[in-house]
């Protein structure tokens, strides 16, 4: 069982992210993620922010699921396995300090640039490059929001599209991160209590849901413009935590 606080602050937790991440489609898996390893431990905060993530985004999906652009879903997956086989049989991966740097500097001189030479996900090469990118930074450092979204915020998307689209991307990625964390906890003898596990995914389908009625309600150039605020705010926090991490790795 699991202690009243706890269960109060989860459920508030993936509630308010999951809305957020509804209407704007980013932001709060990365919010969440912070809240879940402030009290507790990796494994089960990773194992647990996945199936949070599974249940939040396939819902996402299925909710917009006529807006959803396979084509782009399908480039992405390929680059995607790209980016697995490179690392699996790589001899080098960039450290998570330098990775959280990259995405941060990326993001931000990616929002300074003139849309022509903005990354957009239209391109089917491009699309491709992203699953590549996008799914290199996520094994390594478990953080590629920022970078995806830069990909997606000037792209001739329409709202509904980007949100789920992105959604099933990210589904197939959480899925990954789960059977990885899910692994790395049971071989530590760990487990995650069922009711914590019911509690977020009852959560995260409520917090999606009633995310539909404000993403009804904005227009498109709305979304863009808190998007691009929200990719330069997340790319900050990258930035910031990456020069933390690295400036704490040479003073070692």
């Amino acid at each position: 069982m699991i202690s009243v606080p706890f269960a109060a602050a989860l459920a508030t937790s993936v509630l308010s992210t999951s809305f957020i991440s509804g209407v704007f489609g980013m932001a709060g898996g990365m919010i969440l993620m912070g809240l879940l390893l402030a009290f507790m431990p990796l494994a089960p905060a990773m194992a647990l922010h996945a199936i949070t993530q599974i249940a939040s985004n396939a819902a996402r999906a299925w909710l917009w699921r006529q807006h959803i652009c396979w084509p782009i879903v399908a480039r992405y997956a390929a680059g995607a396995l790209i980016a697995a086989l490179a690392i699996a049989f790589g001899p080098v991966t960039p450290t998570k300090p330098m990775a959280l740097i990259f995405i941060g500097l990326v993001s931000l001189v990616g929002l300074a640039l003139p849309a022509r030479w903005t990354p957009n996900v239209m391109d089917p090469r491009q699309a491709v490059g992203c699953g590549t990118l996008c799914t290199a930074l996520h094994l390594t450092c478990g953080v590629s929001g920022p970078m995806l979204d830069l990909f997606f915020v000037r792209s001739d998307l329409g709202t509904r599209q980007i949100v789920a689209t992105k959604a099933a991307i990210n589904t197939g990625g959480h899925l990954v991160k789960l059977v990885y964390f899910g692994h790395a906890l049971f071989a530590g003898g760990g487990a995650i209590s069922p009711v914590a596990i019911v509690l977020a995914i009852v959560a995260a389908l409520l917090g999606t849901q009633l995310s539909r009625i404000l993403l009804e309600a904005i227009d498109d150039a709305c979304f863009r413009q808190w998007s691009q605020r929200l990719i330069a705010a997340i790319a900050v926090v990258s930035l910031a935590q990456g020069v933390v991490l690295q400036f704490e790795e040479l003073r070692r």
